[in-house]
């Protein structure tokens, strides 16, 4: 308000209200002191006498308007603060939230497991032409992951990082040919060889092979890590959909439906650290 009383503007109308103050009282004292045969000349200066006051409340309500429209505007202007304060705590107790049911998932998987030591990580861009639906996370080197390690949520295997750079990794996921892990039939114990190809892929499903013709996997069964590769040892893979056999008739194989939907994940652990890390490939000699 301070520099609307500085501003050239309110000079101005300052001037025109103090001109038309004077010709007022310049006229009342005329007025007053005129005899009565001169009232013509009251008649005369009633116009001007009827504008100066019609100015002089014109001039006050404006000056009043702006006032309280500048009293107003540094209310909105308060509230506006508040609010975006509000907000700015609002956001930080639902990260807070969302962090502690993150980790709440974890918390029977790593009760399970006291060697695994996890890394939170988050999906930071998608690769729309991986047939395989792998994706980038926003943790890398800096943060203690290295390629190979295994990528999990709380639902089960999602696949590996298979790249890092300081602040970013690349993961292949359970999908993709260049995955392969030991698996077992959980209610049977019977192993194979989990990984996928295109034809796969293209449902959404992965490969479970190398089966012997005389396993007793059926369909429904869940389907584990057995602890072979580069993965460690009971972690969910999905449910077999469907049983065949392979070419040559020589085993069987069977369609495996991952537990984690890929196309909507968009929070993951790393495996950073477990006992016994660092196994072979069980395709390796393949």
């Amino acid at each position: 308000m301070r520099f609307f009383f500085r501003s050239r503007k309110f000079k101005i109308i300052l001037a025109v209200f103090a001109a038309l103050v004077a010709v007022s009282v310049a006229c009342a004292v005329i007025g007053g002191t005129m005899a009565p045969q001169a009232n013509i000349i009251g008649t005369i200066t009633a116009p001007f006498r009827s504008l100066a006051t019609s100015i002089s409340g014109a001039v006050s309500d404006f000056i009043g308007t702006y006032t309280e429209g500048e009293r107003l505007s540094l209310e909105n202007a308060e509230l506006e603060s508040e609010i975006a304060e509000l907000r700015e705590k609002i956001a930080d107790y639902e990260k807070v939230t969302s962090e502690n049911g993150f980790y709440k998932d974890y918390l029977e998987i790593k009760d399970k497991n006291p060697s695994f030591k996890f890394a939170p990580a988050t999906l930071i861009s998608r690769d729309k032409e991986d047939p395989y639906k792998g994706f980038v996370i926003n943790k890398g080197t800096v943060n203690g992951i290295s390629a190979n390690d295994p990528v999990i949520t709380d639902m089960g295997l999602v696949g590996f990082v298979s790249e890092t750079g300081l602040t970013t990794s690349k993961v292949v996921t359970v999908l993709s040919p260049e995955l392969s892990a030991g698996a077992l039939d959980n209610r049977t114990n019977d192993s194979g060889v989990l990984s996928g190809s295109a034809a796969f892929a293209s449902k959404g499903r992965t490969r479970f092979y190398n089966l012997s013709r005389s396993c007793n996997i059926a369909v429904g069964d869940y389907v584990v890590t057995s602890g072979e590769g580069i993965f460690p040892s009971g972690l969910l893979i999905g449910t077999i959909q469907a049983i065949g056999s392979d070419k040559y008739n020589t085993s069987i194989y069977a369609e495996i439906k991952p537990f984690v939907d890929l196309d909507t994940v968009k929070s993951v652990m790393v495996i950073t650290e477990f006992d016994g890390q660092g196994g072979l490939d069980p395709d390796r000699d393949k």
